[in-house]
C-alpha cells in the first residue's frame, strides 16, 4: 500500500509541476505581452520584462486550483490508460483511498503557496508597482494616473508609489470640512516614515478661502497620521496581490473608517478557501477519471480540466462582485462554488 501511495502520488505531483510550467509559463509571456502596452517614459521593454518576472510568484499562486486539477487528470489519466487504475480497484484498493494518494503531494503545493502568499507576493508585487509606477512617469513623482487613494477621515490622500523600505513618491493631501467643502491641499514629492510619523519634503501647499487662495512652500513638514508604511502597501496593492493578515486588516480599517469593505473580504475569504478549493479539485479529477473521461484522450483530459477550473474561477469572482454589488455575504460567495464542485464531486465520485 505504501508502494502505491508513493507512485501515485509522484506520478500527481510531476503532473501537476508539468502543467505550471507550462500554463504558468504562457501566463507569463501573456502577461509581459500586455506589459508592452503600457510603455511610456522610463518604462520600456527591458523595464516591463523585469516587472513581469516580479509577477511570476503572483501568477504561480493564483493558478493553484486550476493546474492542481489538471496535473491530476493527466497523471491520473496516464494511470487510467495504463489500466493500472483498474488493477487498484480490481486488488481492493477504493477510490476514496485513491483520492487520499492524489491529495497529499497536492498538500505540499498548497503550503508553499500560502506561505509565498503571505510573505512573498504582496513584497514583490509591491515593489515591482512602485518601480512601475515611477518609470511611467518619467522620474516625476506627481500624476494622478497612477497610485492610489485613500482616506483618513476628512482628509483624502493620493501616493503615486511606496516602496518597502517606508518611502512614498508623490503624496496630494486634500482636508475637507465638516460640509464636504475643500479647504486645503498640499503636494510633497517625497515622504519619508520616521518612527511613528512621516516627513513631507517639497512641500507645496495650498490654502483656499472664499475669496481668494494663499500659496506657500516648506522644505519638509511633520505629518503625523495612524497610516503606516505596512498600511500604506496594503493599499497601494490590489486585493487579490496581498497576504490573509493584510486583507484582514486594511478591511478592518476600512469598516472603521465607513468604507466598503466587501471586496477586500472577499479577497480574504477566497484566499482562506482556497486550500479547500485545491483539494475540491482533486475530488473533480479523480471523479473525470473515474467516470466520464475514463477513456477519452490526453488532449481532451486537459480541455476538460482548463474548462472547468475557469469555470470555477469565472463564477467564484462572479458571485464576489455580486456580493459586492448587492451587499450580500463575501463569505458564501467565497464558499458556495467551493461547496457546489464538492457536492458534484463526491456525487460522482459514489457513482464511480
Amino acid at each position: 500500500m505504501k508502494l502505491l501511495d508513493v507512485y501515485v502520488g509522484k506520478t500527481v505531483l510531476f503532473s501537476v509541476l508539468a502543467v505550471f510550467l507550462v500554463v504558468g509559463g504562457l501566463d507569463v509571456v501573456f502577461g509581459f505581452i500586455a506589459e508592452l502596452d503600457r510603455l511610456e517614459n522610463d518604462y520600456q521593454t527591458k523595464q516591463a520584462l523585469i516587472y513581469t518576472l516580479y509577477t511570476i510568484p503572483r501568477r504561480l499562486y493564483l493558478l493553484i486550483p486550476v493546474c492542481a486539477l489538471i496535473g491530476c487528470l493527466v497523471g491520473l489519466g496516464a494511470l487510467a490508460s495504463n489500466s493500472e487504475l483498474t488493477v487498484m480497484r480490481a486488488s481492493g484498493i477504493s477510490v476514496p483511498r485513491i483520492v487520499m494518494y492524489a491529495t497529499k503531494p497536492l498538500i505540499l503545493i498548497v503550503g508553499v503557496g500560502l506561505l509565498m502568499a503571505q510573505f512573498v507576493v504582496p513584497q514583490m508585487e509591491q515593489f515591482a508597482q512602485s518601480e512601475r509606477a515611477m518609470q511611467q512617469n518619467g522620474g516625476k513623482a506627481l500624476s494622478a494616473r497612477h497610485g492610489s487613494w485613500y482616506r483618513e477621515g476628512d482628509q483624502f490622500i493620493h501616493v503615486t508609489a511606496i516602496q518597502p523600505n517606508g518611502v512614498m513618491f508623490g503624496v496630494a493631501r486634500f482636508d475637507y470640512d465638516a460640509t464636504g467643502k475643500l479647504i486645503s491641499s498640499d503636494y510633497s514629492e517625497k515622504a519619508i516614515f520616521q518612527g511613528d510619523h512621516w516627513v513631507l519634503q517639497e512641500v507645496k501647499r495650498t490654502l483656499l478661502f472664499d475669496k481668494e487662495t494663499q500659496q506657500d512652500e516648506s522644505t519638509t513638514i511633520k505629518w503625523e497620521t495612524s497610516i503606516t508604511p505596512d498600511m500604506l502597501s496594503i493599499i497601494v496593492l490590489r486585493p487579490d496581490y496581498l497576504s490573509i493578515t493584510g486583507l484582514y486588516e486594511y478591511s478592518s480599517y476600512l469598516s472603521q473608517q465607513g468604507i466598503d469593505s466587501a471586496p477586500y473580504y472577499f479577497a480574504f475569504w477566497k484566499k482562506v478557501f482556497q486550500p479547500f478549493a485545491t483539494v475540491v479539485m482533486v475530488f473533480i479529477a479523480v471523479s473525470f477519471i473515474f467516470g466520464p473521461l475514463r477513456s477519452v484522450t490526453l488532449g481532451q483530459r486537459i480541455t476538460a480540466g482548463i474548462v472547468t477550473g475557469l469555470s470555477f474561477n469565472y463564477i467564484q469572482d462572479i458571485l464576489g462582485n455580486v456580493s459586492v454589488v448587492f451587499h450580500a455575504s463575501p463569505l458564501l460567495a467565497a464558499i458556495i462554488p467551493i461547496l457546489v464542485c464538492l457536492v458534484f464531486g463526491v456525487t460522482m465520485l459514489r457513482k464511480a
